[in-house]
């Protein structure tokens, strides 16, 4: 790690992120943000809006999408405002994550509680890539025997040992030090992702160019009770609600623009534009995924074989995602990794268990330092995200669940109270009430999306 920035810096170890270790040379503009939010956003949850739209139909999928992106949109805005302080375009103080900004408008408490919230986020994504990388290398097993066998074949495999696989990886890789050691992994998984999502954006488009008619219907798939497509559309709600925001690192971004024009300015463009780009995309892989296959929309599109052929660009594509999620996993992990780490080390000062390091020294292999807290906290923690997809390898309702979980109290809650103190509005005004309705009708919507979320995944697991 390198040296801390001390300025406006949180105290508490724990809430601190890896964004307050950055140079602080700025050096980003309008382009580079926009570049940077796309590359965020746009990830392993544009495979399930295709079985989101299929949920939904062809009025409400798409206006979902749209709802998900003008809500990213205001909290974003909200959020950009929090970044310099106490003026938000002037300000002398910069928040250079965003529980630095929570910590500095809204105080510990609150700091330690979305500390929690973020936590969880990572912890839940960790579980999300092992169940999605798993249903991805057995779609690779299974595409090459439906290629030899033939499309009737019993081609079914089980996914449990490659989510040990994945898992084993993933102990090796978390022994890297810190994030800047992992900066080409997270060059890569961007471009894996770009890849698989443009397959099979473009394989979608293929199937109804050759097919000659849009499949799907207004009201979307048809269930056997009111109560199951309740349910339905509950998780698809939540898999959209998993794939928009992008809150945690909008605040990290805006630390890398020089100004000026205020960061704000440039911020609140770069959000606008990346926000019609994405879903420009998420409109398009969704509804040609569901003009495809209509009621036979598959839960993830490029392993659920609405495509067989061919059979080496679906195994390509799914290579692509497992490399994106080999990368993303860390991206993800590392600044957890950290703050638990930072927090060990700041409590036990002088344990050897936590602070030594040992040389490691293996025939044919570059030395290897390995530091015995680092080791067994990581292991436990790829060995517990593991074990829980293990036991609920289901793609769509977890990713409903995680969505419903972080969605508010992550994109909307706190950019919504920090905007609040940070602009003094005054409780019972027009701008008081309209964002208190706009944050009470997000929380209504995303209790929606948990509890349908939570019901599919027992519903899933006990069947």
């Amino acid at each position: 790690m390198g040296e801390e920035d001390t300025d406006n810096q949180i105290q508490t170890p724990l809430l601190q992120t890896q964004a307050a270790q950055r140079p602080l040379k700025r050096t980003g503009n309008l382009w580079t943000a926009i570049a940077h939010i796309i590359t965020g956003v746009i990830g392993s949850g544009v495979l399930s809006l295709a079985w989101s739209m299929a949920q939904l139909g062809w009025i409400a999928g798409p206006l979902a999408m749209l709802f998900f992106a003008v809500v990213t949109v205001v909290a974003t805005f909200l959020l950009c405002n929090c970044y310099r302080s106490p003026d938000p375009e002037y300000g002398p103080g910069r928040n250079r994550s965003y529980l630095e900004a929570v910590d500095m408008n809204l105080g510990k408490r609150n700091a330690w509680v979305c500390g929690f919230f973020v936590h969880l986020s990572l912890f839940g994504t960790g579980i999300a890539y092992t169940i999605t990388s798993a249903i991805s290398m057995r779609a690779i097993q299974k595409s090459n025997c439906y290629h030899i066998e033939g499309h009737e074949a019993t081609c079914s495999f089980g996914d449990t040992s490659y989510m040990l696989l994945f898992g084993v990886v993933q102990i090796v890789l978390s022994q890297t030090p810190d994030f800047h050691n992992i900066e080409w992994l997270s060059i890569l998984a961007a471009i894996m992702s770009f890849t698989y999502s443009f397959i099979g954006l473009g394989l979608g488009f293929a199937k109804v160019v050759g097919d000659g008619y849009v499949k799907g219907s207004i009201g979307g798939i048809s269930t056997s009770s009111a109560a199951d497509k309740i349910w339905l559309v509950a998780q698809a709600i939540g898999d959209i609600a998993f794939a928009y925001p992008y809150s945690l690192i909008v605040i990290e971004i805006q630390d890398t623009l020089k100004s000026p024009p205020p960061e704000n300015q440039t911020m609140k463009k770069a959000s606008t534009i990346a926000i019609v780009v994405t879903t420009l995309f998420y409109l398009s892989c969704g509804g040609f995924g569901y003009a495809a296959f209509g009621d036979d929309t598959p839960g993830n599109l490029l392993t659920g074989f609405g495509f067989y052929e061919p059979y080496w660009l679906i195994d390509f594509a799914n290579a692509c995602i497992v490399l994106h999620l080999l990368g993303g996993y860390q991206v993800y992990s590392q600044p957890l990794f950290a703050n638990v780490e930072r927090w060990f080390a700041d409590k036990f000062p002088s344990s050897g268990f936590v602070n030594g390091n040992y040389t490691l020294k293996l025939p044919l292999l570059p030395e290897i330092r390995l530091n015995l807290l680092r080791l067994c906290f990581r292991s436990m923690y790829v060995v517990s995200t593991t074990a829980i997809a293990m036991l609920f390898p289901y793609f769509n309702q977890v990713l409903g669940v995680l969505g419903g979980l972080n969605f508010w109290p992550l994109s909307i809650y706190f950019p919504v109270e920090m905007y609040f103190k940070q602009m003094n509005i005054e409780a019972w005004t027009t701008k008081w009430i309209l964002l208190r309705t706009f944050s009470m009708f997000c929380l209504l919507v995303t209790l929606f999306s948990l509890i349908g979320s939570i019901e599919g995944l027992i519903t899933a697991k006990l069947s």
